[in-house]
C-alpha cells in the first residue's frame, strides 16, 4: 500500500500503522533526508532476507544500516566510542551521515560484515525518526536504487510505488527524495575516515 505522511507533523496513527507491519515482519519504503530507504525490523531475519534479495545484495558485504532515533541506541549495538567521536557525532546528528563503527554482539549476525562493523544513521527526518521512536529499537536500511544509468536513484515516491509495490508492505509517501545519498565515514580506526561524500558537509567533522 502506499501511505501518505506529512514530514512536519507525522500522523501518530499511520505511524502505528507501520510500526505494526515491521513488528509483523513487513518490509517498508520510507523517505529519510537523503534517499528512500528500504527496511524492515533488524530483528527479524526473513524480513531481512526479503531486503537482502530484493537488493540483490551479498549478505557479508552488503551496505546495511541501522536507522536510530537518536545516539541514545548507539552503545546497544557498538562498541565504546571515542570521546572525540561521539562529541562530533552529536554535533552533526540528526544529519545526513552514516558513520561506520565497530559492531558489538547485539548485532545480528546476519547485518554483520566480514570486518564486524555497522553502518549508523539518525537522518534529519521525522517520519524514520518517528517510526524508530514507536518500535523502540532501529530499523535496517538500506538505499532504494534505480536500474536506468541515466536516474541513479527514484525520488518521486508514487514512482517507487510503481515499481516496488507489490514487493514490499508498505511504501510511504513524504513527498519528494534526494537523489543525492549520505555521506559515509568510517570511525574504526578512532579517527574520521571519509569513504564515500555525499549530502553531508565533510567539513563539519
Amino acid at each position: 500500500m502506499l501511505l501518505k505522511i506529512y514530514p512536519e507533523n507525522p500522523n501518530p496513527k499511520a505511524i502505528q500503522q507501520v510500526v505494526e507491519c515491521l513488528n509483523d515482519g513487513g518490509v517498508i519504503i520510507y523517505p529519510t533526508d537523503t534517499i528512500y530507504g528500504i527496511g524492515c525490523d533488524i530483528f527479524k531475519q526473513k524480513s531481512i532476507e526479503r531486503v537482502i534479495t530484493l537488493q540483490g545484495m551479498n549478505k557479508k558485504k552488503s551496505a546495511l544500516t541501522f536507522v536510530c532515533h537518536d545516539l541514545s541506541q548507539l552503545s546497544d549495538f557498538t562498541k565504546p566510542l571515542d570521546n572525540h567521536i561521539f562529541k562530533t557525532m552529536k554535533r552533526v546528528l540528526p544529519g545526513s551521515y552514516t558513520f561506520v563503527l565497530e559492531a558489538n554482539s547485539n548485532v545480528p549476525k546476519l547485518l554483520q560484515s566480514n570486518k564486524k562493523t555497522v553502518g549508523i544513521r539518525v537522518p534529519d527526518n521525522s517520519i524514520c525518526r518517528e517510526i524508530v521512536q514507536m518500535l523502540g529499537h532501529p530499523i535496517l536500511s538500506t538505499s532504494v536504487k534505480d536500474e536506468d544509468d541515466v536516474v541513479e536513484y527514484i525520488t518521486d515516491p508514487e514512482l517507487i510505488y510503481e515499481k516496488y509495490g507489490d514487493r514490499v508492505d508498505i511504501v510511504i509517501d513524504g513527498g519528494y527524495g534526494d537523489n543525492v545519498p549520505s555521506t559515509v565515514v568510517d570511525c574504526t580506526s578512532g579517527d574520521f575516515e571519509i569513504l564515500r561524500e555525499g549530502k553531508g558537509d565533510i567539513s563539519s567533522l
